[in-house]
């Protein structure tokens, strides 16, 4: 038998362990999830559950962050990074985090890739956030950071890393010789130096050492690889990937962590509390990123 995707479900109170139990159900995926096992098998009973705790009835109600939820999330995600880490599993497939919740149960928390990274004992800025999607393929540069502290942030090595991976896990989705751009950080990549130095000084060369095309604006650069002119995208900072990627496409993008000792992929959105107090959970996103674990993973199980 195949080793199972390990899928701990996130946030109690969001639309985490519903999608996850349906993405796995539609998917027929031999997965293993994390959380509260009442619960969980109260939606399907036949699945592989690792409990890691019962959730209180008013901790799932309230529909927002809470430090209750927080240590839960929490708990079901360093449980399944141990078995991920003793390759105990295919891939890691999250699902939907609050941070502000983990952040109240007293557990410093910027996010799932960098607290991923330090589990593996690796550096931040060791591994890279992608957005795998059908129109558009984005590697960030940076991550979880304030827009005022991006600039800083940005380095040679850390824009040649994110080149070097976007280009591996292009090659792992069958790209036999992918093209990159790089985005700019500034307007129209900084005009020549009119609008600040960073793209002459640090991206630029990043993008030569690294075979990748660019520095252009982002706007360009998103333009290409919607039409399908060039196959992925390196992103400066957060939000210029995000947008870009969510407006393409929307419930197809995967979060993908590359760099860790392990597959690891996440749906592209958050606990999405409005939701599921609304009863309008949507499992598609979860169903990417449980697709992609398989494709990323082909051949390993």
């Amino acid at each position: 038998m195949t080793s199972p995707l390990l899928v701990p479900v996130g946030d109690p109170a969001g639309v985490g362990p519903l999608v996850s139990v349906r993405a796995v159900r539609a998917l027929g995926a031999h997965a293993r999830l994390f959380g509260d096992a009442q619960r969980l098998l109260a939606l399907d009973a036949d699945l592989d559950v690792v409990d890691v705790g019962r959730v209180a009835d008013a901790v799932v109600g309230a529909r927002r962050p809470t430090p209750e939820g927080g240590a839960a999330q929490l708990a079901a995600l360093d449980a399944a990074i141990d078995r991920a880490l003793a390759r105990e599993g295919r891939a890691l497939v999250t699902g939907p985090v609050a941070k502000e919740a983990v952040e109240r149960a007293g557990a410093p928390f910027t996010g799932q890739t960098e607290h991923l990274a330090r589990r593996a004992g690796l550096a931040a800025d060791a591994v890279t956030m992608l957005f795998l999607g059908p129109r558009v393929r984005v590697a960030l540069v940076t991550t979880h950071l304030a827009l005022r502290a991006v600039p800083d942030a940005i380095t040679q090595p850390r824009v040649e890393r994110a080149c070097r991976h976007l280009a591996e896990a292009l090659h792992a989705l069958g790209v036999a010789r992918p093209r990159t751009v790089v985005a700019g950080l500034n307007p129209h990549a900084g005009e020549s130096g009119l609008f600040g130095d960073e793209e002459r000084v640090v991206i630029a060369p990043a993008a030569r050492a690294a075979g990748a095309e660019g520095p252009v604006g982002a706007e360009t650069a998103f333009r290409l690889a919607a039409a399908g002119e060039v196959d992925g995208v390196v992103a400066m900072y957060h939000d210029q990937a995000t947008i870009a990627s969510k407006l393409a496409d929307w419930t197809e993008a995967v979060n993908v962590t590359w760099g860790l000792p392990f597959v690891r992929t996440s749906v592209d959105h958050g606990a999405a509390y409005d939701a599921a107090a609304a009863g309008r959970a949507d499992e598609r996103g979860m169903i990417a990123a449980l697709s992609m674990a398989l494709r990323l993973t082909e051949g390993r199980g």
